[in-house]
């Protein structure tokens, strides 16, 4: 039996549904509009441009069929509402190991949203079969980014180096999320 991630995710207020390769506008206009929140953190959006925006897509779906990754967008109250950010789970830190990151425009900014798109992902990471733990990696002065791992139960499990930032690595085991009391 072949297991996947759910098209579409609810936690509290947000709503996260799938990136299709017919929203390159949508896209496109929230990656221009955020561009100033996100150079400092997303190496990737010193070369934003449609073309790469297309071939994020274009990998989007190849990425979903394989289950090596899923991404969303993130939208507040329903499914139809205006997109204000994108976030993704990633098969790419070992064996059971989901990695989550997040992004959002200024105006999603501020209420709690990258939260609940990140334990939306959490528990959506924990349903699918071999997960055993789910990692946030941040840059150590993006201060935003680290809020959420502290505010969900992660530990603070790594600082690693490098030679353009200090990326810190964020963990929960299924243990903690599974059957337990958790946001």
């Amino acid at each position: 039996m072949e297991h996947t991630a759910e098209e579409t995710l609810r936690h509290d207020r947000v709503v996260l549904t799938r990136w299709r390769a017919d929203q390159l506008d949508e896209l496109t206009a929230l990656v221009d509009g955020s561009l100033a929140r996100l150079k400092p953190w997303m190496p990737w959006a010193h070369t934003h441009s449609r073309e790469a925006i297309a071939d994020y897509l274009g990998r989007a779906d190849a990425d979903w069929a394989s289950g090596a990754a899923y991404n969303y967008a993130i939208r507040e109250g329903s499914a139809d509402a205006p997109v204000l950010g994108s976030c993704s789970m990633m098969a790419r830190i070992g064996q059971g190991g989901w990695e989550i990151g997040y992004w959002i425009h200024a105006d999603g900014g501020g209420r709690g949203l990258v939260t609940m798109a990140a334990a939306a992902l959490t528990r959506q990471a924990f349903a699918l079969p071999g997960a055993t733990h789910v990692e946030i990696h941040h840059d150590a002065r993006n201060h935003a980014s680290g809020a959420v791992p502290k505010r969900l139960g992660f530990t603070e499990a790594e600082h690693r180096p490098g030679p353009e930032r200090e990326t810190v690595v964020w963990q929960i085991d299924r243990q903690a999320v599974v059957g337990a009391v958790w946001p």
